[in-house]
């Protein structure tokens, strides 16, 4: 299908056109819908092994192109290239756990006889898929992101109409071709580049559509929700995670853990570390190594190998963090480190004696920016944490397994990274949040599940 309108793309970085681009509108948006109702018939004959095979192929194009799609990620997302291979080799993962999940959608027996009124009857359970999900997808993981809707979709026999980002179209119909090459059903997958605010509703409140899985903004998630009627929604939303450094054998390993967390991918993670809690006794030390270690950091061209930092994704972002870094200073906040804006260029920035209420504290940055605080105690510290409308995932370093537990059972998160950063992640394991961090779970088994409709079965005998 032809679109009738398109755009020129632009690197993030150096401006420059990337690529020209269809824009999908309203009416293309229901020939789509009406594509992956014939795509889904058709992976629904598709048998588990068969499904498998695609999955598997998928996975071995993608390995067998990883530096044609790095460079796709470089260029259209200005994702540092050392950056973009990572992505991609954990892209060629997921879809090989997808290909393996394939394989392992199971019921069980449920024992009817357990009943007084169950005897003489065996009953089961199975999983079938619910026909046509829509996957909304942002722009920082626009490969292994789309992997996580995609995958666990295909793998369950579901159909899917796929809305990238504005910025990163180009990874989705790479991955698009990847997936026609590997054998997939026509219809199965349909990629609609567009504005969210001109085809965001159609896939939201078309009936055709039994599932919402979006990863995105708090704001946008809860509008779509809202939308979605009785549909299944996933939601993987903001986040402005936290790390508390109580205790350690190894300071400057734990300093270099956290500057990666903190600035990877120019802090556009949603598990990003945006606020470090550090013990008072070690808190002069911590920030000293952390200054030294950022600025080793090489900020440049994402095209670079060198380049650790490249650009935001926007000007406007770059702008957004000035305004907020502004506040934090009149509010009495030091920057200790960074702080400036070129364009979308933004400078790996420390802020120091900040408070909870600024916005650089309590809303998500999705910059280069973290927030470093001294505590007292470590109940204090997990108050801290703990003091924030979100709670995607969270990281304690501590010596003692006393304190380590506490946090699991006290920290309000999805995900507790014990002796790791809160940005840590393997693409099987659960993934996702509580509070205005969304709700299901992604990984691919757990989206599986949320992909497919139990049915029960009972036989009288």
């Amino acid at each position: 299908m032809e679109a009738e309108e398109s755009i020129d793309l632009k690197s993030p970085y150096s401006g420059q056109v990337v690529a020209t681009v269809p824009q999908v509108n309203r009416e293309e948006v229901a020939k789509a819908i009406e594509s992956a109702e014939q795509g889904a018939q058709r992976i629904k004959k598709l048998t588990a092994l068969e499904r498998s095979e695609i999955l598997e192929k998928v996975s071995d194009l993608f390995k067998e192109r990883a530096e044609e799609a790095a460079r796709i990620l470089a260029s259209e997302a200005a994702k540092p290239l050392k950056a973009a291979r990572a992505e991609i080799d954990r892209t060629v993962e997921t879809y090989k756990f997808a290909a393996e999940e394939a394989k392992r959608i199971t019921g069980e027996t449920i024992p009817m006889d357990a009943a007084k009124t169950g005897k003489g009857r065996v009953a089961f359970t199975m999983r079938e898929p619910l026909g046509i999900i829509a996957a909304i997808t942002p722009f920082n993981f626009p490969f292994n992101l789309v992997a996580h809707k995609l995958g666990p979709a295909i793998a369950a026999g579901n159909a899917v109409v796929l809305k990238p980002a504005n910025q990163t179209p180009l990874s989705a119909l790479f991955t698009a071709k990847l997936f026609e090459e590997a054998g997939l059903p026509t219809g199965a997958l349909n990629v609609v580049p567009g504005k969210g605010s001109v085809i965001g509703d159609v896939l939201v409140t078309d009936p055709r559509i039994k599932m919402v899985t979006f990863t995105g903004s708090y704001e946008v998630g809860l509008s779509l929700k809202e939308k979605a009627g009785l549909k299944k929604v996933t939601l993987e939303l903001g986040s402005n995670s936290a790390v508390i450094v109580e205790s350690t054998e190894d300071l400057d390993d734990v300093v270099k853990r956290c500057v990666q967390g903190a600035y990877a991918y120019a802090g556009q993670v949603c598990i990003s570390i945006q606020r470090i809690y550090v013990n008072e006794a070690l808190y002069e030390t911590f920030l000293e190594k952390f200054i030294a270690h950022t600025n080793s950091l090489l900020i440049g061209d994402p095209l670079d190998e060198k380049t650790d930092v490249s650009a935001l994704i926007s000007k406007r972002e770059a702008e957004r963090i000035s305004s907020w870094l502004e506040e934090a200073k009149s509010a009495g906040a030091r920057i200790a480190l960074g702080g400036k804006h070129n364009g979308a260029m933004m400078e790996p920035t420390i802020i120091v004696d900040g408070s909870e209420e600024l916005s650089i504290s309590c809303k998500e940055a999705f910059a280069p920016v973290v927030n470093i605080t001294p505590y007292g105690s470590f109940d204090e510290a997990i108050t801290f944490v703990n003091d924030s409308a979100y709670g995607l995932q969270a990281g304690v370093i501590t010596n003692s397994i006393h304190q380590a537990f506490q946090a699991v059972h006290e920290i309000e998160v999805g995900g507790v990274m014990v002796n790791d950063i809160p940005t840590f992640r393997v693409d099987q394991m659960p993934y996702g949040g509580v509070k205005n961090s969304g709700s299901g779970r992604e990984g691919i088994k757990y989206s599986v599940e949320e992909m497919t409709e139990l049915k029960l079965v009972s036989f009288k005998l």
